[in-house]
């Protein structure tokens, strides 16, 4: 699959090339995996002058020894003989260079010099701190698990805590990359199998890119892939997760279950789990892990109340309610009989799914202050997206069905006079209602 979107990322990180010319860029490269990150650094620099050092989990000696040879097949430059092989003292030999010529380093896994030698951070800010006065370098650093590149960066204990000059975080791609890469390699495509490529990839460029190669973009081809024997996507979700979650992995695969079922309520999760206390879990999912929302109807006041809880990777979501659920179908070989059952409630299933799909195409118009929700606490009024502009004054009230024949605009007027009694402050503002279906996709 060619390469698609990520026009401001790229010209963000050659601007930042630039500036490196003359001081030195320590930028970092947030994400999930799978996300692109690695291919969005290489597609902005020339791979030939860009130093690339992979983080791999073995001996810190076996990595410097792939990094010393990096640096004399792209710079042409050997290490001192006689230098002791550590990451210091090659981080420290780069820098010394990028006195004299500028020098872009992309390490890649960042995080996973915890795995190689913890002592590689504290001794980087030493060397940094030294020589970034006089070096033109461009630094990047990017890593996957969330966790850890937060404590790297984000604990004021930690050592090289404050010392990046920017950040970057790769997020999966909008709709209209989405539609676009759909109508490159599937130009007859059906609105469904749009969907699917949504709901089955969240946008992350990896999933599409194995659809694509393989050929399978329509709803059916996907679904087969996905669930075939011996699948990639049918381990991932835990590939992805347990290093994140480590020995509690247990208890927040669990939550996660029960929210892609639709039990998203403090209460619903705490019943369900035992009277297990969740706050702490939730606080990491939300603020540490970045895979849930905290979802409050528009303006809600009480920050406690009216809660519920959304998974937010569209990949995750299908994967831990047809495939974590269902584990043990595995076991038998079931694939088959898994795919029935995701298939059998797809179209009940995607119909949140589409609902975000909108929400993200609004949020790419740029038109909008505020994108969200609405429902009154008895839940008897519910408004699947109500958007705002607070600057010309313009508030929408949308309505998301698979089917646009089954919406009522009466209805929703009425769901719309019940939020603007509860909600005053947009009460002078252009009011407009209007339907989204498949067909808008």
């Amino acid at each position: 699959m060619k390469f698609f979107d990520r026009t401001k990322e790229i010209e963000k990180l050659r601007h930042i090339d630039a500036i490196s010319n003359e001081s030195a860029q320590f930028t970092i490269i947030t994400g999930r995996r799978r996300i692109g990150k690695t291919e969005l650094v290489k597609q902005a620099f020339n791979d030939n002058d860009m130093l690339y050092f992979f983080v791999a989990r073995k001996a810190e000696a076996d990595l410097c020894h792939t990094y010393i040879e990096e640096i004399r097949d792209k710079l042409g430059v050997p290490m001192p003989e006689g230098t002791v092989v550590s990451f210091a003292s090659v981080l420290k030999f780069v820098m010394q260079l990028a006195k004299q010529r500028h020098i872009t380093l992309f390490i890649d896994e960042f995080q996973d010099f915890y795995r190689v030698n913890t002592s590689i951070f504290s001794e980087m800010q030493n060397i940094w701190d030294t020589y970034k006065g006089a070096a033109k370098i461009n630094l990047i650093v990017a890593g996957s698990v969330n966790s850890l590149m937060n404590r790297i960066f984000k604990d004021e204990k930690e050592p090289l805590f404050g010392r990046q000059t920017a950040m970057i975080d790769v997020r999966p791609f909008r709709p209209s990359t989405i539609k676009e890469i759909m109508k490159a390699y599937n130009p007859d495509y059906a609105k469904e199998d749009l969907l699917a490529l949504y709901v089955l990839t969240g946008g992350v460029a990896k999933y599409i890119e194995m659809f694509v190669d393989n050929k399978c973009l329509t709803q059916q081809k996907m679904l087969d892939m996905f669930f075939e024997s011996d699948s990639y996507f049918l381990s991932e979700g835990k590939n992805l997760l347990i290093e994140e979650f480590g020995k509690d992995y247990g208890t927040y695969f669990s939550i996660l279950t029960l929210v892609s079922q639709g039990k998203n309520t403090r209460s619903e999760l705490k019943d369900a789990l035992g009277g297990v206390e969740l706050s702490g879990y939730l606080n990491n999912l939300i603020n540490e892990y970045r895979l849930i929302s905290k979802i409050q109807p528009m303006m809600e006041r009480s920050e406690n109340k009216n809660v519920h809880y959304a998974i937010d990777d569209q990949f995750l979501r299908f994967w831990f309610r047809f495939v974590y659920k269902y584990i043990h179908i595995l076991e038998v070989d079931g694939n088959m009989r898994m795919r029935q059952i995701a298939e059998n409630d797809f179209s009940t299933f995607s119909g949140l799914s589409l609902e975000s799909y909108f929400k993200e195409s609004l949020k790419e118009q740029g038109k909008y202050t505020r994108i969200g929700s609405w429902n009154d606490r008895k839940g008897e009024n519910q408004i699947d997206i109500v958007a705002v502009d607070e600057i010309d004054r313009d508030l929408a009230f949308y309505e998301v069905k698979r089917n646009e024949r089954n919406v009522d605009y009466s209805i929703l007027r009425a769901k719309a006079e019940a939020f603007l009694k509860k909600v005053k402050t947009f009460a002078d503002c252009n009011i407009t209602y209007h339907s989204l279906s498949i067909d808008d996709m």
